[in-house]
């Protein structure tokens, strides 16, 4: 396995790879690697000859008095982790390598970065898009794969690789959770253990509401306020935001009908978590 710093020599390692014709599947982390990052290393080595896992905590993405500082970080464990799976490289930059002095080019998407995530995080999905860019600029992948904690993340780089024509494949893949439900999270380290147990209301009520579904009910208003009762009952808990939205433009939906997205953000003590499930009706 070969780790590499530099963006000049990841973008060379890798044609040098394609000229022979290997293809590229790629899965872009922030490292404090999880079971669910591994499923997307493990997908991705099913689907392709060569696979790259790129460990960067992008400073763009965070928000001032955000986590960005004591986002969890260990390099050696997650090289070790890489190691067993077989990954042929880890591109490991620093911070000055992928923005240097007097940098000024950012990409953005509009509209359904506004909602969700973007609204209570302004500015959080310019730093992804532009950071996507740039690793598929320096990866050259022909697939990515990212997971579907981040769903809104899913759709923004979806619609970025199709509005600017990048030639990669974008790879869903379904969230991976701990046994008792709560979504694998780099973030969840963070939790003390109260926190920890007073986390699971998030998944908690996302499947109580997924139930309610099932059973028959299409008020999207009613599952929101369902959801936001459950979630108010545990002290820890502090919404950001609970909703109920088109899992194809992240539109309010007051009628539940196709492919539906039920997202949510929240605080647990200082950490901020997010989940989802969607459901077809």
């Amino acid at each position: 396995m070969r780790i590499i710093n530099n963006p000049q020599d990841m973008q060379k390692f890798v044609k040098e790879q394609k000229r022979l014709g290997k293809t590229v599947g790629f899965v872009p982390t922030m490292g404090y690697l999880h079971q669910g990052h591994l499923s997307l290393v493990e997908r991705a080595k099913r689907e392709n000859d060569l696979v790259v896992v790129s460990i960067f905590v992008n400073p763009t993405q965070f928000g001032q008095g955000e986590d960005f500082d004591i986002y969890p970080r260990d390099f050696e464990r997650d090289q070790k982790l890489l190691e067993g799976l077989d990954v042929d490289a880890i591109f490991y930059p620093a911070v000055e390598d992928i923005y240097p002095a007097n940098y000024k080019t950012y990409v953005e998407v509009y509209d359904i970065t506004e909602k969700l995530c973007g609204a209570s995080r302004p500015g959080h999905f310019k730093g992804v898009t532009t950071i996507v860019t740039k690793l598929f600029n320096m990866v050259l992948p022909d697939r990515a794969y990212f997971g579907l904690k981040d769903a809104q993340q899913v759709l923004v780089i979806k619609q970025m690789v199709k509005d600017l024509n990048f030639p990669v494949e974008i790879v869903p893949c379904p969230i991976v959770r701990e046994e008792d439900g709560l979504a694998m999270s780099s973030r969840n380290v963070n939790l003390n253990p109260d926190e920890r147990k007073a986390a699971l209301v998030l998944s908690q009520s996302l499947f109580a509401a997924q139930k309610l579904i099932l059973e028959g009910e299409r008020d999207g208003a009613k599952i929101k306020r369902f959801i936001e009762e459950k979630i108010s009952k545990e002290p820890l808990a502090k919404i950001d935001y609970v909703k109920v939205v088109s899992g194809e433009n992240l539109e309010e939906v007051e009628e539940l009908k196709g492919e539906i997205l039920i997202a949510l953000a929240v605080k647990i003590g200082k950490v901020r978590l997010i989940d989802n499930i969607m459901v077809e009706v």
